[in-house]
């Protein structure tokens, strides 16, 4: 047979059979019989890839087998390349059941962007698993050289792992038990915590803390107006594994604040009592991005200040309090320790980190991998408190971690002597419709803050965010009729600019053309930059306010979209609204590099202290007139101060052009008017936690914008993520035989 070297793209699982030797492409398969034989069934995969249903990646894994194990059925073939797949769309596993009720799910159909075309057509998966059974199927995964058992030790080296109907990666198999013992071996400290918790000064601490100006709080007596804040902190404060869940404007960050003021509170003051010097925990806080990391810095500094230092005295010196709360929120990479060319981080089990205690805000953005690396790098005893809105998008590598723990989180699932020590803690009242006597472990520690700050009652904005989370298209379809000032749908045809060119321009969504006083497009900050331009000459302190008010006019106005190729992708949309601007005089984008440009930071870089996510504007400095322009990129200083980050646009190497940015790309950001723009044709990665995720970073108003009167929208409702994954169930299962 002939023979050739292979290089594999780089990815998920490239390390796994990088530069091998590999033969050369089969054969083309018939039309009939696709899984009589191995060759006709990579032939089968190498169509997949030409029609961008596959991932070359995908299909080289399976090649990779077939040289391992010639002999192996094709259906175990299509089973790896499958799973292989899978982790490029978020899974962390194959479902074989629920591909062979759902063929068309196991693949990137259509792919998002151009459609290739293939010399030959492509059998679809349907077609390929025609008349296959769930047994047939597991029967051919049985190739001990490539698929072994789950077994409880672990052991084994097999690239494959077959957990009941799931088949994994091994690596991702490791990763899943990991974040399983890890969570668990937590859990398991709650009874120990609880006896060591001083009741009384914890009751008396969360008084304070919750308590209104002039006083404490009064009892409760209905359940329905129960301070979830207050439950949520003594909830975390019990256990060594806790989550707080809620949605925009719930005051996740105002809890956690407060939490670690109790923490704090209980190790100092028992510290005191004990012996002559207190050590207070030692705390960090990180968040997957650098500019979630940012956003938490913003915010968390305004939240300490708020802390009602002298209601605690009784307990805690106030000074050495306020001391002990840490105000300054890094990357978890940075946590962590980065390795260049490595997947390994400096601090692991054999190099614990230095905490006692870990708060990850955003951890909806978390995936599997990292969470595996943060628990193994915590101490034994270390706490880990997860922030995040369960409902929002889950990282683009493969795992929903967050959403798959707080699956359960809206309905409670306390047992009894949960809720009759929270009730002891906080004189709070839980429903009992949200008690079971069955509830897992991992319920006992988690808290769904549910009253929205942002959102008053009447607003559009939040009561289009809960229809869409409940996947309810028909009040979706029905609430643009509401007349909700906060809400407007505007139909922009691709062949005609003008409703669109209203939009990001003025931010003018009505047929009358009336600009709203208050909702604003992209002129605003572009006219912001001209008009509030410093003369030559300007101090640094000038210039600096300047930019300032600059970055904050742009906050005012984002458009959002789904994709990144294609008409209202990313890549369509920026050149098509940098083509409006120009036209309207607003900028002149001679080159690359223009004067208003927004960009987009894409990747980390420590050394100019810029993360991927950034967004900053480039700006002229006033120079004198016989001198040469000097352009510049200003970011928001990220540390809470308000200040600004130069940069030259020589030294930004990662950055793109951001009039249009992808949702994904969004999430930790708030804009006055968010302006959402839907395709005119379905993809798969249009989902109801994409649609909620782009209607939420609307602080103010919301735009739906949808080209020639279609919408995507009711499916989009309709189609919910389901990430492949066997987390929960090894929890549930774990927690039964307990």
């Amino acid at each position: 047979m002939t023979r050739r070297r292979l290089k594999v793209p780089d990815g998920v699982t490239g390390d796994l059979f990088a530069n091998l030797d590999m033969p050369e492409p089969a054969p083309e398969p018939t039309r009939s019989g696709a899984r009589n034989s191995a060759a006709q069934m990579l032939g089968v995969l190498d169509n997949w890839v030409e029609r961008g249903w596959l991932r070359t990646l995908d299909a080289a894994f399976a090649r990779f087998l077939w040289t391992e194990a010639p002999h192996g059925p094709p259906l175990l073939l299509l089973a790896a390349a499958l799973a292989s797949h899978q982790l490029g769309r978020g899974h962390v596993c194959l479902d074989l059941k629920a591909t062979l009720d759902d063929p068309a799910f196991a693949l990137s159909l259509p792919p998002d962007g151009p459609q290739w075309l293939a010399a030959e057509p492509a059998q679809p998966p349907a077609e390929v698993l025609a008349g296959v059974t769930l047994a047939q199927w597991r029967g051919a995964l049985a190739v001990p050289d490539l698929v072994s058992e789950e077994t409880a030790d672990g052991e084994g080296n097999t690239p494959l792992v077959l957990a009941g109907t799931r088949l994994y990666l091994r690596r991702y198999w490791q990763y899943e038990q990991d974040v399983r013992e890890g969570i668990e071996r937590r859990l398991a400290r709650a009874a120990q915590l609880e006896a060591a918790l001083p009741l009384d000064v914890a009751r008396a601490a969360l008084d304070a803390l919750f308590a209104p100006r002039g006083g404490k709080p009064p009892e409760r007596q209905d359940s329905r107006a129960a301070d979830w804040q207050k439950l949520a902190c003594a909830l975390a404060a019990r256990s060594a594994f806790s989550i707080v869940t809620g949605g925009p404007g719930t005051g996740k960050t105002t809890t956690v604040v407060r939490l670690l003021a109790l923490l704090q509170t209980l190790a100092l003051g028992r510290a005191g009592r004990r012996a002559p010097a207190a050590r207070p925990l030692r705390i960090r806080l990180a968040a997957p991005t650098g500019k979630a990391a940012a956003r938490l810095n913003e915010s968390i500094a305004g939240a300490v200040e708020r802390l009602p230092f002298g209601a605690l005295q009784a307990h805690v010196d106030a000074a050495a309090l306020r001391n002990a709360i840490p105000t300054v929120v890094t990357t978890l990479h940075r946590v962590l320790g980065t390795r260049p060319g490595s997947r390994r981080f400096r601090h692991d089990a054999a190099n614990p980190l230095p905490v006692d205690v870990l708060v990850i805000d955003e951890a909806s953005m978390v995936d599997l991998e990292m969470m595996a690396a943060v628990l193994d790098a915590l101490p034994p005893t270390a706490r880990l408190i997860l922030l995040g809105d369960k409902d929002q998008l889950a990282s683009v590598e493969a795992g929903a971690v967050l959403g798959e723990l707080c699956d359960r989180a809206r309905e409670g699932h306390y047992t009894q002597a949960t809720r009759a020590w929270l009730e002891t803690a906080t004189g709070e009242r839980i429903d009992p419709a949200m008690l079971d006597a069955h509830g897992l472990p991992l319920d006992q520690a988690i808290a769904m803050l549910r009253e929205s700050h942002r959102f008053a009652s009447e607003s559009g904005i939040g009561a289009l965010a809960e229809l869409v989370n409940a996947g309810d298209a028909v009040g979706v379809a029905k609430i643009w009729a509401r007349g909700h000032e906060d809400l407007a749908r505007l139909v922009c045809p691709a062949t005609d600019d003008g409703p669109l060119r209203a939009l990001i321009v003025d931010g003018r969504v009505g047929e009358d053309g009336a600009v709203h006083a208050r909702r604003h497009g992209y002129r605003h900050y572009l006219e912001t930059m001209r008009a509030t331009r410093p003369a030559p000459g300007a101090t640094p302190e000038a210039l600096a306010a300047w930019a300032a008010a600059v970055l904050e006019a742009h906050g005012a106005f984002q458009l959002l979209c789904a994709l990144r190729r294609g008409p209202w992708g990313v890549e369509g949309l920026n050149r098509r609204v940098v083509r409006l601007l120009h036209e309207e005089g607003l900028i002149e984008p001679r080159g690359d590099w223009y004067a208003g440009r927004p960009v987009l930071v894409t990747h980390n870089d420590y050394e100019l202290g810029l993360m991927n996510g950034d967004i900053g504007i480039a700006l002229d400095l006033p120079v004198a007139a016989d001198e040469p322009s000097m352009l510049r990129v200003a970011f928001p200083a990220g540390d809470g101060s308000g200040g600004v980050k130069w940069v030259s646009p020589g030294r930004l190497q990662g950055v793109e052009t951001v009039f249009a940015l992808t949702v994904h790309k969004s999430q930790g950001s708030e804009f006055t008017h968010a302006a959402l723009a839907l395709p005119d044709t379905y993809s798969p990665i249009l989902t109801r936690e994409l649609v909620y995720t782009g209607i939420t970073r609307a602080r103010s108003f919301l735009t739906l914008a949808v080209p020639e009167g279609r919408t995507v929208l009711d499916r989009a409702v309709l189609a919910k993520v389901q990430r492949a994954s066997g987390l929960m169930a090894g929890l549930a299962r774990d927690a039964q035989s307990a």
